[in-house]
């Protein structure tokens, strides 16, 4: 064992782990969360229609994508899924609100976007279920994951704005 692989196994837990925890509050309610119903009501207030359903994607894009992250099973998939979720988080719930966590900033999710951004380019190392089933893509297909998880966390964020209709004139 390297100890390249130690740290991208630590990484892949403290991450992965957090992650899914936010997905449990948000899915089942644990841990002080608001269930799918209450993540239901803010993902409308962030103006993605039709909310349950993108509650439901997301929260488990959350749940899932950390457990699989955590565990380093499936990591390209689970990658491109928790690094776009996180884009989202970044910039469309957290940056009007500064960089410190303390306001509620983005500080946080920066943090746990960046490293999920490292675990997919990286890979999720030999301590992984990937390792040992033999799941481990090239650089350049991890490359490619990342860039199509940056942009397609760049498009959920104009989702809302496409789908508002337009304000009459006062």
């Amino acid at each position: 064992m390297e100890a390249a692989d130690a740290g991208l196994l630590v990484l892949r837990l403290v991450t992965g782990l957090l992650f899914a925890v936010h997905g449990a509050q948000k899915t089942f309610g644990l841990w002080g969360g608001q269930g799918l119903r209450g993540w239901q009501g803010t993902i409308e207030r962030l103006g993605y229609r039709p909310g349950y359903p993108i509650a439901v994607l997301t929260a488990l894009a959350e749940l899932v994508g950390g457990l699989l992250i955590a565990i380093g099973l499936l990591t390209p998939l689970a990658g491109l899924l928790v690094v776009g979720q996180s884009v989202v988080i970044v910039f469309g719930v957290h940056w009007k609100r500064g960089f410190f966590n303390r306001d509620n900033g983005f500080e946080f999710p920066l943090v746990l976007g960046a490293g999920f951004l490292a675990i997919l380019l990286a890979g999720p190392g030999a301590l992984s279920v990937d390792a040992v089933i033999g799941l481990l893509p090239s650089d350049e297909i991890r490359i490619g994951l990342a860039v199509l998880a940056l942009v397609g966390g760049s498009v959920m964020l104009a989702v809302p704005r496409l789908l508002r209709s337009p304000q009459p004139a006062p």
